[in-house]
Parts: C-alpha cells; structure tokens; sequence
C-alpha cells in the first residue's frame, strides 16, 4: 500500500486499507493489479483524473497536425489555372502542411510523361522559397506523383530576404520620386472617340 504522500505503507488487509483511505477522506485505488499482493495507492482521485486530462490536453496542443493536402494538374493546364494552382501550393507549404501533386493523364496523354514530369519541375522551382521535393516524380498507372515538404530554412531565409533588399530611404533633401515614368492626367494621352 501506498499513502497519499507517496511513503510506502507496506502490506495491509483490504478492510485496513479502506478505512485508512475513509479517515482521510481520499479514495484507494488499485495501481498495479498483477502485482501479489495487489498494489494500491490513497490518492484523491477525482484531482488525479483532472490533471491527466490537462497534460494530454498540453500534449495535444504542443504536437503540430501535419496533414497532406493534395493539388491536381492536368498536362494541357493553362498559365492562369497553373498559377493559381500553385499559389494555392504555396500557401499550403507556407502553413506547414505537406502537399501531394498529382498530374491527371487521359487518353493519349499517357504516352508523353515529360509532360507532366515539365509541369512538376516547373511547380518545384516556384516553390522553393517555401518547400522542397520530399518525394520526386513516380507514374502510377495514369497519375504522375510528387510529394513536396515545407523547408523552415528556405522560408526562414524568404522572410528576411525582403528587408536585405528593400530599397534605401530618399535624401532628405526633397520629396522622393518614383522609379519608373508616371502619367499625370495632363500627360495622359487622350482617348479616342469613335
């Protein structure tokens, strides 16, 4: 038997055990029941439950869910859809989320993986400032597959480019100008009328 303090109490009969427990208004509980004899332990067991719960709960919210999103491209995919495609990528690698791209063949298309192995090569070298090729390029029947992971260097290494290259402040002697030709309303060509 254990006490309430963790002090070994040593071996005690049952009816013993409970009425040590009652006296102290706490609960007996049986710690290792293979054990011979049994172990038990006084303890308030209600407190013993609640601070369970509140260390899984602490575990639960340190761990990071990962989760493979998955992005799906066609081999004739046009410049606008790819580009939105893979913003979408981006942002997902940027949350920390790994992401699948699937390449869709149909038909002929088959036929003509460097395609689909162009389209992935293409996807990869947009991303790199926020991931990187975890799985390369695999056919699988008439999907083509690429698995890309989040690089926390490359994105730590984004994020303070921005500020290294940023433009140095105008002189303080007049009012800045800006870098390429600007139209005022008086310059602007007229509209034709028709």
């Amino acid at each position: 038997m254990i006490g309430p303090d963790g002090s070994q109490l040593g071996i005690k009969a049952l009816p013993d055990a409970l009425q040590l427990a009652r006296e102290q208004d706490l609960d007996l509980v049986e710690v290792a029941g293979q054990a011979n004899p049994p172990v038990v332990k006084v303890m308030d067991f209600g407190k013993y439950k609640y601070e369970e719960a509140q260390r899984a709960k602490e575990s639960r919210r340190k761990s990071t869910n990962i989760s493979i999103k998955e992005m799906k491209y066609r081999p004739k995919i046009g410049v606008g859809d790819f580009d939105t495609k893979t913003r979408k990528v981006a942002q997902f690698l940027s949350e920390g989320h790994k992401v699948k791209i699937t390449i869709m063949f149909r038909g002929r298309e088959v036929f003509h993986p460097e395609l689909g192995a162009k389209i992935l090569d293409s996807i990869a070298e947009q991303v790199t400032a926020v991931g990187k090729v975890e799985t390369h390029a695999r056919l699988d029947g008439r999907n083509m597959t690429m698995v890309l992971a989040p690089d926390k260097r490359a994105q730590a290494a984004a994020k303070r480019e921005p500020r290294e290259a940023a433009p140095p402040p105008p002189p303080s002697g007049g009012p800045a100008v800006p870098a390429g030709p600007a139209l005022s309303a008086a310059t602007a060509p007229p509209e034709s009328q028709g």
